[in-house]
């Protein structure tokens, strides 16, 4: 069957109110990003509280499917069949025919619900209701109504236009991106902060994101490891500005001259200090991380503790209460699980203390940082200033 539209069903956004447009604008906008790439030609538009997606000629349907199922805000795509409004006999005749194709078996119960959209049309809903349904039981007698719980429930609105759909493909929900603002990813070659990322961006905020790059400790291809994460992570969130920042001369000062024990703490706290600057220079609401209760020893209580005190934003940590196998689902699900597990070490799995302090004090941490007193505030400065700023879409 050849479908000429999409009905965009979405959820949250119907109650919004007042400031639902604002909303349902950044549905449109968020949608035709997400058919940019896609072959055919795409009309994105509202119409009375509705969203849809118009195909002009021949396009790849499940190219379209898949693409739609990326973008935060939609909770059901329809397949749509368009005709042209015509007479109660013809409208019969093509919701027939619409029945017949979709569902050869002919074996479901089913409900049929019209709605009138086009006031000019000469019969209301119920009727139309009642004279398609008895049609579609002459064509499938095995067919049986259930007005309560259908197999199917045939949709036909009488607009401009007649649409007839029944068929409703999950999307991901969440809110469109950029409705709850911007916050900056602290983004790793891991598991989990691609999967954070994704999960406020399903929240409507629009990601930028900060990596930590150590040659000569690290390589070039773990570089191009993270960037390919952003791409994947971008296909949902939309384009993702990234810093990436060199981080080996702060990595090695620390080294130098604060306790290993207490390494990985102190350079969590130099990263979340980078990352704040970009984002309060870039007007972020916040920082993200995919830190999760007990994972490793820099992500205890106490340690995490130990890493907010230097930040004056909020830190997001959506998988703060999951479990590995929880996080590596939904890896799987958005695709970057295959890419994080590739072996190209990051700057977090170098200069790793044998013995990691798990319940950092923050006092005895802060004396330990003033070791780096001489030399932090110029490391700092050349970090940020020599960032590398790279513009990520899928």
């Amino acid at each position: 069957m050849t479908f000429h539209s999409f009905l965009i069903k979405y959820g949250e956004i119907g109650i919004k109110g007042k400031n639902r447009y604002l909303f349902e604008d950044a549905l449109v906008r968020q949608i035709r990003y997400a058919l940019k790439n896609v072959d055919g030609e795409f009309l994105v538009h509202k119409c009375h509280g509705r969203v849809y997606v118009d195909c002009e000629g021949e396009y790849d349907y499940e190219e379209t499917i898949e693409s739609l199922k990326r973008v935060f805000g939609i909770v059901g795509i329809c397949p749509v069949v368009r005709k042209p409004v015509k007479e109660l006999g013809e409208l019969k005749k093509d919701v027939v025919s619409y029945v017949g194709e979709m569902y050869p078996e002919g074996n479901q119960t089913f409900k049929v619900e019209a709605r009138r959209a086009n006031k000019r049309y000469p019969m209301n809903s119920m009727e139309i209701n009642c004279e398609l349904g008895e049609a579609v039981l002459d064509a499938y007698p095995q067919m049986k109504v259930d007005v309560h719980t259908p197999d199917v429930r045939v949709n036909v609105e009488i607009r401009e236009e007649t649409y007839i759909y029944s068929k409703i493909i999950p999307g991901p929900g969440g809110m469109p991106v950029g409705t709850n603002g911007s916050a900056m990813l602290l983004l790793s070659g891991g598991i989990d902060s691609p999967v954070a990322g994704y999960m406020i961006a399903k929240r409507g905020v629009e990601i930028e994101a900060t990596y930590f790059h150590a040659p000569p400790y690290t390589s070039e291809r773990a570089k191009e490891k993270v960037v390919d994460l952003a791409r994947l992570v971008s296909a949902y969130a939309g384009p993702i500005k990234l810093h990436v920042v060199n981080f080996t001369d702060i990595q090695l000062a620390i080294y130098e001259k604060c306790p290993h024990d207490e390494l990985t703490i102190i350079m969590r706290r130099y990263m979340m200090r980078i990352a704040e600057h970009f984002a309060k220079e870039d007007g972020c609401l916040g920082l993200i991380t995919g830190e999760s209760i007990g994972q490793v020893a820099s992500q205890t209580m106490q340690s995490l503790a130990a890493t907010n005190a230097v930040c004056t934003l909020p830190v997001y940590r959506p998988l703060i209460g999951f479990d590995k196998r929880e996080i590596v689902e939904i890896s799987e699900k958005i695709d970057t699980y295959e890419t994080s597990i590739q072996p190209f070490e990051d700057c977090c799995t170098i200069f790793v203390a044998k013995h990691p302090v798990t319940k950092p004090d923050v006092g005895r941490i802060e004396k330990s940082e003033l070791n780096l007193t001489e030399v932090i505030g110029d490391l700092m400065k050349t970090a940020i200033e020599t960032a590398e700023v790279i513009r990520v879409e899928a």
